[in-house]
């Protein structure tokens, strides 16, 4: 799972999610496959359910229909998406076989408490799966921006270097500010009626 990350022209999957949680159950998931010169490579496209446990198992299938091999690592918008529905990251990096960085942009206290209120019934899962992620790391860009990253399969200084190669302007590297724009576009359009794999 060792990453190079000077190697010219590494691909990233980068996936982000759209949802609006009082008109739907499912959520839209974008993923965008995406080089280090920032060409656009590749897409793929799958549902979450709101308030569910199935985002990692979705963001898997989503890599694996692709049946690509020359992706070099996963990026992530977040590992609590569509209304708490936690990403197991390490189930995620181990299952697909690549270095991973999962990136949120602001400061939290944590979320174990809304588990316990908005989901009396599986609650523990959801913490057990927030911890097992793991603590963020705080990271400046060379954007001057902050971000928090939790990362797999590689030490601070290469997800420095990998998010610092996607990143242009402000704080979110580009395969994940695409597949946001996709997955928002999806969700604004008909296709939201449907879901992939409801």
């Amino acid at each position: 799972m060792r990453l190079q990350v000077h190697k010219k022209g590494i691909r990233a999957f980068g996936v982000s999610e759209s949802f609006v949680k009082s008109d739907s159950r499912y959520s839209i998931l974008a993923g965008v496959v995406m080089r280090s010169d920032l060409i656009l490579d590749g897409f793929s496209f799958s549902t979450a359910t709101v308030g569910g446990m199935d985002s990692t198992q979705r963001i898997i299938d989503m890599y694996e229909d692709m049946g690509r091999d020359d992706i070099n690592l996963i990026l992530l918008n977040g590992c609590v998406i569509s209304w708490y529905n936690v990403v197991d990251l390490n189930l995620v990096a181990e299952t697909i076989g690549l270095p991973l960085i999962c990136v949120t942009y602001r400061e939290s206290k944590g979320l174990e408490r809304f588990f316990r209120e908005l989901f009396p019934e599986d609650y523990e899962r959801r913490i057990e799966v927030y911890h097992r992620n793991g603590p963020r790391r705080e990271l400046t860009l060379k954007t001057g921006k902050k971000v928090f990253i939790r990362f797999i399969g590689m030490d601070l200084e290469e997800a420095e270097s990998i998010l610092n190669k996607f990143t242009l302007v402000g704080a979110v590297p580009e395969p994940l500010r695409v597949a946001r724009l996709l997955a928002r576009s999806l969700m604004r359009s008909s296709l939201s009626r449907y879901t992939v794999r409801a």
